[in-house]
């Protein structure tokens, strides 16, 4: 017996709506529901003996059953030890570039700054002049916590004479 589903065909599938009396389409057999399992077939058959006795009378045996002409047997034996895992370094995706160490810093902390069109367009000059004149590719976040990063150490060494303070005041 085949274990292939039967399924049903396109003429099963689709048929025509606009007619009321379309054709019939023949309904197909369904098939016998597949057997049980061939240890528990062979037992149920036995003369005397219901389903639930020769289930119950169906024992696994640690090891199985050992041939003497078995080739198999040194495959089932269980592995002494599992051999430890290589250890592997996670590769990064590089699309052909060789791939380069970055000192990049996972932040955990976000905040959402709105700044104007001008302050954006600004902000995207700075990232460009660093990478065209000085060599430096930094993205417009690294410039952002670069720029607190320097005002926050002015206030801290400087006060009231620092330039946040001043540029705040005038605002």
């Amino acid at each position: 017996m085949t274990r292939r589903p039967v399924l049903p065909g396109a003429s099963e599938l689709f048929r025509r709506t606009d007619t009321a009396s379309g054709p019939e389409v023949p309904e197909r057999p369904r098939p016998p529901p597949p057997a049980r399992a061939p240890a528990r077939r062979s037992a149920a058959r036995r003369v005397g003996e219901s389903a639930a006795e020769a289930a119950a009378s169906l024992t696994l045996v640690p090891g199985g059953a050992q041939p003497a002409d078995d080739d198999l047997a040194a495959f089932r034996a269980a592995p002494a030890e599992p051999a430890p895992a290589p250890v592997l370094q996670p590769r990064v995706a590089t699309r052909g570039r060789p791939a380069r160490r970055t000192d990049r810093t996972k932040h955990d902390e976000k905040i959402t700054v709105y700044i104007s069109a001008d302050e954006l367009l600004a902000l995207e000059s700075a990232r460009l002049t660093l990478r065209a004149h000085h060599g430096l590719a930094a993205d417009r976040g690294r410039i952002v916590r670069e720029a607190v990063s320097v005002l926050l150490a002015d206030l801290a060494e400087r006060g009231e004479d620092a330039i946040l303070v001043r540029r705040l005041k005038e605002k």
